[in-house]
């Protein structure tokens, strides 16, 4: 298991790197620069899809045994995908078959149904618009 300190010092490498190093359509930052496990991230709508030239933020979250627990993350602005909530916090376990967890490690409610990709698939229109509505929100904040 990471102890706080490994992953402190993971966490100020992989900021470096991606500093040094960036990814196109993502940027990252510190929230607070006197806490590592807290970042700001910016991620740019990919040309060719649905989220193109929208600037959608976020706030990944790290625990203080990373690498081994994965981060939270949680979008802080208004953004329309079956696998991020209301509220903007991503959700993974949706991939997982529907039903209960054979381990008791998730509720069935947080695992996934049909009716996630129920708007995608028979409401498509529909979706495009909610998506396009988030990407020009996006781009007034600028």
């Amino acid at each position: 298991m990471a102890s706080p300190s490994q992953a402190s010092l993971l966490l100020q490498k992989q900021l470096k790197d991606l500093c040094k190093n960036p990814i196109d359509g993502f940027w990252a930052g510190l929230v607070d620069e006197s806490n590592i496990f807290e970042w700001s991230v910016t991620i740019i709508g990919p040309p060719g899809t649905l989220y193109a030239e929208g600037f959608f933020n976020a706030i990944m979250t790290f625990p203080q045994n990373y690498p081994n627990s994965p981060p939270t993350v949680r979008f802080t602005s208004e953004f329309w995908h079956p696998n991020v909530y209301s509220d903007g916090k991503v959700c993974i376990s949706i991939l997982h078959p529907p039903g209960d967890d054979p381990h008791g490690y998730e509720l069935a409610s947080e695992r996934w149904t049909p009716v996630h990709t129920k708007e995608w698939r028979e409401q498509r229109d529909e979706f495009r618009k909610k998506v396009g509505r988030c990407v020009r929100k996006s781009q007034e904040l600028l």
